[in-house]
């Protein structure tokens, strides 16, 4: 029987998935307007400080700033920023192919949905967040062991994946092994300290350890 609270958390992290478009600037700063330019203009060199940044630079920047945030809601933002960057693969075929597994898992077509990652995997195999978007699909069509070796090669490539983290957690809670659970709730903390899912399942699970202890 799956985990509500599981159930929950791939629900929200599955529709924030879905519900984030095109990419955008990691540092979420609006983009300066044009300038006009006039005939005597000379080029001038991109300065290196704007350089585009790589996606691993970027989702770098945004794991600094879930650890600077102040509170919850600006953790929620940045983490939709970062489900954002966890997407962008360098490979326009495996993004599309990512795109297409998202909405068959929308539409609870697990079967469809795991046939596109198969494929995903198998075109970007260092790209953390196919092997993720599988460990979702895997976990909805009651594979629960398969999710965890996606999880496991989800992490090997993204250590600080939070919704990997968040997926292993659950799934630890689910099989009884509290204790374990409660580790990596603390682990996505140290990542995302005011993220509220996280907080609220390390709260629940401590209040669950406290009351089997008296």
């Amino acid at each position: 029987m799956r985990s509500r609270a599981l159930l929950l958390l791939l629900s929200s992290l599955t529709l924030a998935a879905l519900a984030v478009g095109a990419p955008v600037r990691a540092d979420d700063q609006p983009a300066p307007p044009p300038q006009a330019k006039t005939d005597d203009a000379a080029p001038q060199d991109k300065p290196d400080d704007q350089a585009p940044k790589t996606p691993e630079q970027a989702r770098a920047d945004l794991y600094a700033r879930l650890a600077a945030a102040k509170d919850g809601d600006e953790t929620a933002g940045i983490i939709t920023l970062l489900l954002r960057a966890y997407a962008e693969s360098g490979s326009d075929t495996a993004d599309l192919l990512l795109q297409r597994a998202r909405q068959a898992i929308g539409a609870e077509e697990y079967p469809d949905a795991l046939k596109i990652l198969d494929a995903t995997v198998a075109l970007q195999p260092d790209w953390a967040e196919g092997w993720n978007a599988r460990a979702t699909a895997r976990y909805l069509d009651d594979d629960y062991d398969g999710s965890m070796a996606d999880i496991a090669q989800t992490l090997k490539r993204e250590p600080r994946h939070l919704g990997a983290l968040m997926g292993m957690a659950a799934i630890l809670e689910a099989r009884g092994k509290t204790e374990d659970a409660l580790k990596v709730y603390e682990r996505a903390l140290k990542i995302a300290p005011h993220w509220r899912n996280a907080q609220e399942a390390a709260d629940r699970l401590k209040a669950t350890l406290a009351g089997e202890e008296l």
